[in-house]
């Protein structure tokens, strides 16, 4: 056992950019694509995540973070449980107990719901697998027992598989990523409280008429509705706020307009290589298993968050998220390592509301706000989870959070609902998961009957 953990270690020390293009191409041996196809898609999805994660970091990260840390000081702004940001979230998850393990067991669940026909994605984003593990750790520290720990993160993958499922045709549309699910713990999380603001903005007379896309805004005011434009002016807004002088908001600027275009050409040239073995997985598996429908490859999120409508409202709400922690009843968090995040969070609400940007703000603003609550409350958790793993609390400081994750609502209630005790609450939810795994079995088997008529 020792052995196999090791080696799993090793594989998550190579980092998503080395882990990827090996992966990708065992799939590919595996549903005969062939070597050269299967070895040039795996490079070009390696050059694909590095280029992301240059933009990502580089522009988003090093450009975004520093005006929100000024944007704070410039305010005088101060709460008491402070955003770590997902980096020191994802470190304390796989320091724990169940992040140990969360990769073999992952890798487990995903094979046995593919082989029951209960999902349709095969979740090559392994190193995501942390919110899992995150799950099972504060699982875990509540309950005083690990295995309900274990038990928690493998029914919150199960759920987030099925959600994966279900809004990878959205995906598929809108964003413009064939083939292609994303089975991500933040994410895909949020998937079902967007789907019913949605209808219930639906509901409002008046409201409901109001849309508001890039398309549209593009037709309207030509070159200035492009995502290179509004990116820009955005960033010098965010500049303005931060109090910088002028070469501060230009360069600013300049760099999230940066980010508008780079991130969907990045995003693009990871699909370039996953394409073929999409491709060649979906038509493997109809040709030999009657009853599957199509087949799809889990992805990190981070290649939708290029899609011009996710990111204007993410930076739209970058200052908006500052101020909501500031006025905001009850809460304690202030947001800080995670507001380059924002854009995880919007990634699935995007085709849900079929691109309107005006709906996707209504639905984010109160996001946001049950995230600063969800964060809060879950702080203690999330600190003693530190101080189990020797996290380093940063000085002056007695509690942490973050919105990646510890803003997750399925982390939220997989958590709290085992304080009815955990035969109630590991019961309940996986009564829910192994409801939802029927349920999708069905759906898949109803449309692999449709692929073949």
């Amino acid at each position: 056992m020792d052995a196999i953990l090791n080696f799993f270690d090793f594989v998550q020390s190579l980092g998503v950019a080395v882990m990827m293009p090996i992966v990708i191409f065992i799939i590919g041996l595996v549903f005969k694509a062939g070597v050269g196809t299967s070895l040039r898609a795996g490079l070009t999805v390696g050059v694909g995540f590095i280029g992301l994660n240059l933009v990502i970091n580089n522009l988003l990260g090093v450009s975004l973070a520093p005006a929100v840390q000024d944007m704070v000081a410039r305010f005088g702004l101060n709460l008491s449980t402070i955003d770590v940001g997902w980096p020191a979230t994802a470190a304390i998850a796989l320091g724990s107990t169940v992040g140990i393990v969360i990769i073999p067991l992952g890798l487990i669940v995903n094979i046995v719901m593919l082989l029951t026909n209960t999902t349709q994605t095969v979740n090559v984003d392994i190193w995501d697998y942390w919110h899992f593990a995150f799950t099972g750790a504060l699982v875990a520290i509540l309950t005083e027992n690990v295995a309900y720990g274990i038990i928690a993160a493998v029914i919150n993958m199960v759920i987030i598989m099925v959600l994966a499922d279900v809004t990878a045709p959205e995906v598929e549309k809108s964003l413009n990523l064939p083939g292609v699910s994303l089975p991500h713990g933040f994410t895909t999380a949020y998937a079902p409280i967007a789907i019913v603001l949605n209808k219930i903005i639906d509901l409002i007379p008046g409201i409901n008429k109001i849309d508001i896309n890039t398309t549209k805004l593009q037709e309207k005011f030509g070159v200035f509705g492009e995502p290179i434009m509004v990116g820009t002016l955005l960033g010098v807004l965010i500049g303005i706020v931060a109090g910088y002088n002028i070469p501060e908001i230009l360069t600013l600027g300049i760099s999230l307009g940066a980010v508008l275009v780079l991130i969907p050409k990045m995003a693009a040239l990871l699909m370039e290589g996953l394409i073929p073995i999409s491709d060649t997985a979906s038509q493997f598996i109809q040709e030999r298993f009657s009853n599957r429908g199509k087949i799809y490859i889990g992805l990190d999120s981070a290649i939708g968050v290029g899609h011009p409508v996710t990111m204007a409202i993410s930076l739209i709400l970058v200052p908006i998220a500052v101020f909501l922690a500031v006025v905001l009843p009850g809460n304690t968090v202030m947001p800080f390592g995670d507001l380059a995040t924002i854009p995880w969070m919007f990634v699935l609400i995007t085709p849900i509301v079929k691109e309107n940007g005006f709906r996707a703000l209504i639905i984010g603003i109160l996001m946001l706000s049950l995230g600063l609550l969800i964060a809060t409350d879950l702080a203690p958790l999330m600190t003693s989870a530190a101080l189990d793993v020797g996290f380093n609390m940063p000085e002056g400081t007695s509690q942490i959070s973050s919105i990646v994750d510890g803003a997750n609502p399925l982390t939220w209630v997989l958590v709290r609902i085992n304080e009815f005790g955990p035969i109630i609450g590991l019961g309940a939810s996986g009564l829910v998961a192994f409801g939802m795994s029927i349920w999708n079995r069905n759906r898949i088997i109803k449309e692999a009957k449709l692929l073949q008529n």
